[in-house]
């Protein structure tokens, strides 16, 4: 391959070509929104003009959301039809759309990846035919709405596996067969241009967890490198003390270098109120105070971190306008970007900052 003689230059000078140039996809998880304003919830600006909240994202320079699709809640909510009405808005806000499949119809995590209930019954191969038509069809809506993701995100969290129990570490065999049927899902739909395919796991910090899952499932024979583009991670720092900026930087680097995929942090929170955490907060990590201003740090930092990794390209903040979830499942106090009122903090203006 020939290279023009300007990146010659760069590389013979041992300049990364990675500049610190904004992340090409920065925004949050917003999927409660919908939800939130069943409830009579409302947002407004950080002057107090009440606004979707949708677009006091963008406002706030957010060119992306993420948006989880659970396959058949007992209450609509977070379905296929929930996500394509916000999918609308958020794209008539200007920003483009990241689709979480959790291939569940409820949570999906590394605690608990369980198979819809429709679905418990199927062998693997019957399971593997109705993942790969589940994920056309959602994939076929989408594009039948003039909606065109940017990501979509073939599980949420897998590190434990996916669609329990087939597809539990029990068998990485099934696990490889499963992602490859997901993700052909994908590319034979009418999806046009094709969103880049994910795999996303917790713990982006540990480098020995993030190898072993790819080093085992790529080595099974179903799933192979080129059925997926991009590989997320997330990053939480109130978990594990072992979470620090530093090891972040470390993993995402070594998964540039041995995968070849575009890194993306999919998943961070920073709280405004931690009085009893459970756990240490990381040693790199312990001078950003828990407040407005602390979140805006902390966004900051992370996204200094995927800018420098080769191959780095987004992070997304999780349900920063979670009303009501203020914890959002950690055991600090208050996450959120807005206030209980959904009045916006200045937080959430980070993301054209970055």
């Amino acid at each position: 391959m020939l290279f023009p003689h300007s990146l010659l230059v760069l590389l013979s000078a041992g300049i990364v070509a990675h500049t610190s140039a904004a992340l090409q996809y920065k925004g949050a998880d917003i999927s409660s929104l919908l939800m939130l304003e069943r409830q009579g919830r409302r947002f407004s600006t950080t002057s107090g003009q009440e606004m979707g909240f949708e677009r006091i994202l963008a406002q706030g320079g957010s060119n992306s959301v993420r948006q989880r699709i659970w396959v058949n809640p007992s209450d609509g909510n977070y379905n296929l039809d929930y996500n394509v009405q916000l999918a609308r808005r958020v794209q008539d806000a200007g920003m483009n759309v990241y689709l979480n499949l959790h291939y569940s119809d409820n949570w999906a995590d590394p605690g608990k990846q369980y198979a819809p209930k429709a679905w418990e019954n199927y062998n693997i191969e019957d399971l593997k035919w109705v993942l790969y038509n589940y994920t056309l069809d959602v994939s076929n809506r989408f594009a039948s709405e003039g909606i065109n993701p940017s990501i979509i995100s073939i599980g949420n969290e897998i590190r434990t596996g996916l669609l329990w129990p087939l597809g539990s570490t029990s068998s990485y065999y099934n696990i490889a067969d499963l992602l490859h049927s997901a993700s052909a899902g994908i590319k034979d739909s009418s999806l046009n241009p094709k969103p880049a395919i994910m795999i996303h796991l917790d713990n982006g910090w540990n480098w020995g967890q993030q190898s072993y899952f790819y080093d085992t499932v790529l080595s099974q024979g179903p799933l192979v490198a080129s059925d997926f583009d991009m590989m997320g991670v997330s990053y939480y720092p109130f978990y594990d003390e072992a979470a620090s900026l530093s090891s972040l930087r470390s993993t995402l680097t070594q998964m540039g270098q041995k995968y070849g995929k575009q890194l993306v942090v999919a998943e961070l929170n920073w709280p405004v109120s931690c009085p009893n955490p459970l756990y240490t907060f990381p040693s790199d990590i312990r001078s950003i105070p828990f407040s407005v201003d602390g979140q805006i740090e902390f966004t900051k930092r992370v996204a200094e971190v995927v800018e420098s990794v080769p191959l780095g390209v987004g992070l997304y903040y999780w349900e920063p306008g979670f009303l009501g979830n203020a914890g959002l499942g950690s055991s600090c106090w208050d996450n959120l970007m807005v206030e209980e009122s959904g009045r916006a903090r200045s937080s959430l203006n980070v993301f054209g900052q970055i």
